[in-house]
């Protein structure tokens, strides 16, 4: 053992938490209380401030704005609020006069300067996602690195959460169902790896050099800058950790900052995020689909955007569609700012208007490689797998073969002989709620089986999967109540209760995850002569399946696009996959990689 090495003790977790009012007599309260006023007073500390909002109804739980802090001295830091930030900031004078606004201030024998930054830190990552909070304060991302007690860091944190959900559980909510929330997901507040620490770093250098020599490209395509990497990589943690710091800097104008997304799901949960932390504040387009953008920002007299970030580029349009008029999204886009950050997978193009060939793509990251603004995240992010799992999932969607499953004692891949034992498992999951990591858990399908969205089939009908006897409606479509239809509005796809009684799409499920997928493969995917070998004429997926114009000449790139959805399907469970397939020989091909360690029986472990 290394001699200067520092050993970290193993922790008793035992925080205090002291609750008072926020207002001239918080010292005095906070005194007074019962707890230790040594770690109160004497150590770093990590505060809460929630502003109780008026009930809607009796018997509704209330809204909350709320702000987070952390200080080595809470006395002269709460002073400064109540006296000093409430001359200069409206929400501070809005806190200080509210008779409904209490103070949470925790204390614990390990707190250090680094550790209370990363708690603040992980306490805005969690309370973001709570759904009572609706505007979180203190935007500031602090996340440390390496320091004495930093491997301890989540069981102190536990302890302080669990603390602080005994005083006030309607804003501590249990910690397994915020993280698996969409928008906890894509919160700025995550902790980057070391790769995305770098991209972001490379990012921010490159949006300061080109807004500083703004004149130059007045009149030039945006510069890019390029977020590669494949599914659960981490691109929309990195994005959206970007967009904040953007929003809130200084070297970006007032309005100046768009978010986009051609994703309705995705569109939903970015623009809570926006209004939860106030970057909606001043330009409610901050976040907006691409076409809306464009739209608005080629009327005369519109100003260029500082920086446009694209999440799912890949979905951009490369041909005029409904209220577009233009023929390629992202061309139109460099016209209209003075940097465009785009997260792209090539593997995720899945309709025939979002379709760009090899060369293409090769030309847009030629574009920002040649002054250095390529970012390529490589490290898995999504997946709690081996890197054998990752690369038998690759293999399977993009190189079509199937190889023997790989043993993973953190992931369980396992082949249904039925689509109602696959169902049975993922419904037992889901029910499990709460109880890590067992929850979050949906089927899905590719899409081979029709769905109208306008229409029904039958007066009263759904549109189903259906295998044999088996059958279960696909997504969006069962019926709610008003009050949950209202909740459902804030919610993507899989958040929403119902759900585990649908299938999802890759136009629901698409850059979001799971905890366990069950994967329903149509007759679109078949096996042939030992490989993968795509269907169109079984798959029902017409915006895959329709030709196109590329340079002239009509193009049919189905079976590229049916390579993709497969491999989004593949990719969304984060702890588990179960698979059924509906062609016999594809089936058959998978029980046996399957062996007898992979194959999930009826009612297997319920």
């Amino acid at each position: 053992m290394d001699k200067n090495k520092s050993v970290e003790p193993q922790v008793d977790v035992q925080p205090i938490v002291d609750v008072v009012p926020y207002n001239i007599n918080y010292e005095h309260a906070l005194e007074q209380n019962n707890s230790n006023n040594e770690l109160i007073f004497e150590y770093p500390t990590v505060y809460v401030i929630a502003d109780k909002q008026s009930k809607k109804r009796k018997d509704s739980v209330p809204d909350f704005t709320v702000y987070v802090g952390e200080t080595s001295n809470i006395g002269q830091r709460t002073r400064q609020h109540l006296e000093g930030d409430t001359k200069i900031r409206e929400d501070w004078k809005k806190l200080r006069d509210s008779p409904n606004a209490e103070m949470m201030v925790v204390g614990d024998q390990y707190f250090n300067k680094s550790l209370t930054l990363d708690i603040e830190n992980r306490l805005m990552m969690y309370l973001l996602s709570v759904d009572h909070i609706r505007h979180l304060n203190n935007r500031r991302t602090n996340p440390q690195r390496k320091y004495f007690m930093s491997g301890q860091f989540d069981k102190i944190f536990a302890g302080v959460w669990d603390a602080l959900r005994q005083k006030k559980p309607e804003l501590f909510p249990i910690k397994k169902d915020i993280e698996n929330s969409a928008i906890y997901k894509a919160s700025p507040f995550h902790s980057l790896n070391e790769k995305q620490l770098d991209g972001k770093q490379q990012i921010l250098n490159r949006v300061a050099h080109v807004l500083g020599n703004a004149k130059k490209v007045d009149n030039k395509d945006a510069a890019v800058i390029f977020i590669a990497g494949q599914a659960g990589t981490g691109k929309t943690v990195l994005l959206s950790n970007v967009f904040n710091d953007l929003v809130n800097s200084k070297m970006t104008g007032e309005n100046a900052v768009n978010l986009l997304v051609n994703h309705d799901q995705q569109l939903i949960v970015y623009k809570q995020i926006a209004h939860k932390l106030g970057l909606d504040k001043d330009n409610e387009d901050v976040v907006c689909k691409p076409t809306h953008f464009i739209n608005e920002h080629q009327k005369p007299g519109a100003k260029k955007a500082d920086v446009i970030l694209v999440d799912e580029a890949h979905l951009l349009w490369t041909q005029g569609k409904q209220s577009y008029r233009g023929d390629n999204q992202l061309k139109d886009l460099l016209k209209l700012a003075k940097v465009v950050i785009i997260v792209f997978d090539k593997y995720q193009i899945l309709t025939t208007k979002e379709y760009l060939d090899d060369a293409a793509i090769a030309e847009l990251e030629a574009k920002a490689s040649r002054t250095g603004n390529t970012i390529t995240l490589k490290d898995q992010e999504r997946m709690a797998a081996n890197p054998e799992t990752i690369e038998w999932l690759h293999n399977f969607a993009i190189n079509q073969k199937i190889g023997v499953m790989p043993s993973d004692s953190r992931y369980e891949l396992k082949v249904g002989r039925t689509p109602k034992a696959v169902y049975q498992k993922i419904k037992a999951l889901d029910q499990n709620r709460g109880n890590a990591p067992a929850s979050l858990a949906r089927m899905l399908a590719t899409f081979d089986w029709p769905y109208v969205e306008a229409k029904r089939p039958t007066e009263g009908g759904l549109w189903n999967v259906q295998v044999g006897d088996w059958q279960m409606p696909w997504n969006l479509q069962l019926k709610v109540s008003r009050k949950q239809k209202k909740k459902n509005d804030s919610l993507a796809w899989a958040e929403r209760p119902q759900t585990i009684g649908e299938v999802g799409s890759t136009f629901t499920i698409q850059g979001f995850d799971l905890n366990y997928a069950g994967l329903i493969i149509g007759p679109s995917v078949t096996y042939r002569d030992g490989k993968i070998v795509f269907n169109p004429e079984a798959s029902s997926n017409k915006q895959a399946k329709n030709k196109r114009t590329w340079h002239g000449k009509k193009i049919d790139v189905t079976r590229e696009l049916l390579r993709n959805e497969l491999n989004v399907l593949l990719t969304r469970g984060v702890h588990g996959l179960y698979i059924y397939a509906v062609d016999d020989q594809l089936q058959q091909a998978l029980l046996t990689a399957a062996g007898s360690t992979h194959i999930l029986e009826e009612n297997d472990g319920l």
